[in-house]
């Protein structure tokens, strides 16, 4: 059975301010086995199978809590971020600057010896398709599971470290922000904490690309789960999501997200600019 409870937060959470209700896409059962087929950037949207369906869920606006959300709990916080890129559509940029950020970042929220930040996307929508980019994801899902978090982690580093990384803790991190100039007006980030979470609302799916098959997890539609987004994000914040721990301690160890239509967006809102970054953390 997967592990993706915590032990209860002992915090007094002062009350939520203000929610909105909203659609999110979520697997209504596993009648049909979940797969996603993801084609090269560019060439086309993703093609799903599975029983997938709307579900309107309370999703709170949590910038009232922020400063009590934790990674081994909720697995996911809100921080502060400042960057010196300034062309995030610069792959080169991206890869050479972003991530040693991204690196620095997760090192010091998370305390972990070594960091390596293996992936990013950038998402838009606006013609995503023929520039090259991604969508927003609109499926209620976690980036690893049980068997993808260790299997990327070989696959990323040389064999003798690989193992010998995977005797000890390690976590898999995504940064998510915002790269528009203007806060973030269409399809935010929703996010379930993680402590309303059971193991039956993790249901392992393919993901096909063009030259290999990996594994995420799809959420399978729970009205215990409790959603949270932060309104109107900008340029100078970022959001850490924990997918992946290897500790069966009764910290959070996966999570779920997607995007969603927030019913407060404006007439003619400007396209979400978003992009996130993967990194795996080792500690000693």
């Amino acid at each position: 059975m997967i592990d993706v409870r915590t032990a209860e937060s002992a915090i007094a959470r002062p009350p939520l301010a203000a929610w909105v209700d909203a659609p999110v896409n979520y697997l209504a059962d596993l009648s049909i086995k979940p797969v996603t087929y993801n084609p090269p950037h560019g060439t086309g949207l993703p093609r799903r199978e599975g029983n997938y369906r709307d579900f309107t869920m309370r999703i709170h606006d949590a910038r009232p809590i922020a400063r009590d959300l934790s990674l081994d709990r909720q697995a996911f916080k809100l921080v502060h971020h400042e960057t010196e890129v300034r062309d995030f559509y610069d792959e080169q940029e991206v890869r050479t600057r972003y991530h040693a950020e991204v690196e620095a970042l997760i090192k010091r929220e998370t305390g972990a010896s070594k960091v390596v930040v293996f992936d990013h996307t950038v998402r838009t929508a606006d013609r995503a398709v023929e520039r090259g980019l991604r969508t927003p994801v609109r499926s209620v899902h976690c980036d690893y599971t049980e068997k993808s978090g260790p299997q990327r982690v070989r696959d990323l580093l040389p064999a003798e470290e690989a193992e010998r990384r995977l005797a000890k803790r390690f976590a898999e991190y995504n940064v998510w922000r915002s790269i528009a100039p203007e806060p973030v007006e269409m399809t935010p980030l929703g996010l379930v904490d993680s402590e309303s979470l059971a193991p039956r609302d993790l249901a392992i799916c393919d993901i096909v690309y063009a030259d290999r098959t990996g594994e995420i997890y799809q959420g399978v539609y729970n009205a215990d789960h409790r959603w949270f987004y932060f309104p109107k994000m900008t340029r100078e914040e970022a959001i850490m999501i924990k997918c992946y721990d290897s500790l069966k301690d009764g910290r959070a160890r996966f999570s779920l997200h997607s995007a969603f239509d927030d019913p407060n967006t404006p007439t003619n809102p400007k396209p979400r600019q978003s992009i996130e970054a993967r990194a795996f953390a080792f500690f000693d």
